[in-house]
């Protein structure tokens, strides 16, 4: 049998029971391996409760101590109802200079105190109890995100000057630096608005005439990591140039809305605006295969070009083990291949057809590729001219041996 002795406003503040007779502090903490909340409990005595119906401070600071012994349960261990006890007449009963003490040897939740009103400086300062004369049954949990992310800042040695606070808040960055940025002027004080807008002007016209492509090679919605470094390495220059005084999470973040904005783009455009040139005027039928037996036709007069048509194959079927992907044109008895695991392509042409049953013999050549940028130019010149046209884009070479070495060179770079 279970029944509620005492609880307050916030469902979250730890509440005391009466269970079998037995007065015990219940508190939600943690979760278990399916993400539901856990619940503990630990006995208590007729005047913790005393303390804890009439002391708002000591119960949040009750709390605040037990809560780390609720996450080194876990997911599933038991709670240390030993330690937890043991905390009782020492956050509860003893006097504000001995809280203090305690509190400078233990492990406790900032968070909470933060959340529920505490004076930052003062805890800060070691002095708990007098950091929790403000304290408030409603939390607030931006106070506390704000507080936790300014800590790991700090910890890095970062300190936000007010026009870096005020970026980090535009892009939504501000509490967690994982957070996709986004352009948001309300979060940001009207007084400091009109200079964030300067340093985000600075990194358009950067980025002016940039873009950052597809990359069929990881899906339909990834895109080119070189572009985004690309683009990312000259906004971060221009910023720093307009803007020496800014840290550098302020940079960051502005780099990284501008690059997520142009990702965004490419991402909603039609493959076709992907093309780098148009192939209307060559190929007639073109075979892609893939190392997994995939297979696909391309016919001239269809309504997408050869191009869009083969890194939409591409980004349909290229996995971890499918790295390897051929554009072949039976007609003229040639092709390329494509070796997306080592940055190379070979293009193949006959050198004699096959006569009265004999296989036919080809030629080989193998070159280097830089990214997708450089295969999506040696797709569509070959889409366009075939082997022929793929000349100006070598060296080639034949020689199997010394292809490796090249290979092994540019990777040692």
């Amino acid at each position: 049998m279970r029944d509620i002795v005492f609880t307050r406003s916030s469902g979250w503040i730890p509440k005391v029971i009466r269970e079998d007779g037995e007065l015990k502090l219940m508190l939600a903490a943690g979760a278990d391996a399916n993400h539901d909340p856990r619940t503990f409990t630990f006995p208590i005595g007729d005047d913790h409760l005393a303390v804890i119906r009439e002391d708002l401070a000591r119960h949040l600071l009750l709390w605040s101590a037990v809560l780390p012994l609720c996450d080194a349960a876990g997911t599933r261990g038991q709670l240390d109802e030993a330690a937890a006890a043991a905390l009782l007449d020492p956050v509860l009963l003893s006097p504000p200079p001995d809280v203090d003490a305690l509190f400078r040897r233990i492990r406790w939740d900032r968070n909470r105190l933060v959340a529920h009103g505490a004076d930052i400086e003062l805890l800060e300062r070691g002095q708990v109890c007098a950091a929790m004369r403000a304290a408030t049954e409603v939390s607030n949990e931006k106070r506390a995100q704000e507080y936790h992310a300014n800590r790991r800042r700090a910890e890095r040695g970062v300190a936000l000057g007010p026009l870096d606070a005020a970026i980090l808040r535009y892009t939504g960055q501000y509490l967690h630096g994982a957070t996709i940025p986004r352009r948001s002027p309300d979060a940001v004080d009207p007084a400091l608005l009109p200079q964030v807008m300067r340093v985000i002007a600075t990194a358009e016209q950067a980025r002016a005439g940039m873009r950052i492509g597809l990359d069929p090679r990881r899906g339909h919605r990834a895109t080119d990591k070189r572009d985004w470094d690309r683009m990312a390495a000259t906004i971060d220059a221009a910023v720093r140039r307009a803007y020496p005084e800014l840290v550098d999470d302020a940079v960051r973040t502005v780099s990284f809305l501008m690059c997520s904005e142009a990702a965004d783009r490419s991402r909603s455009a039609p493959v076709e605006d992907d093309e780098e040139a148009a192939d209307d005027h060559g190929k007639t039928v073109l075979s892609f295969t893939d190392d997994k037996g995939g297979e696909k036709k391309w016919v001239r007069g269809g309504p997408r070009t050869a191009s869009a048509e083969f890194w939409e194959f591409v980004a349909d079927r290229s996995a971890g083990d499918n790295e390897v992907f051929t554009i072949e044109d039976e007609e003229m008895g040639e092709g390329i291949q494509l070796h997306f695991y080592a940055d190379s392509i070979a293009r193949i042409t006959t050198a004699r057809h096959g006569e009265a049953g004999s296989d036919p013999e080809h030629q080989v050549e193998y070159s280097l590729v830089d990214g997708i940028g450089g295969y999506r130019n040696l797709v569509s010149a070959f889409v366009r001219g075939g082997c022929a046209a793929l000349e100006q884009h070598g060296p080639w070479m034949s020689n199997v041996a010394e292809f490796e070495r090249a290979r092994r060179r540019r990777n040692a770079r």
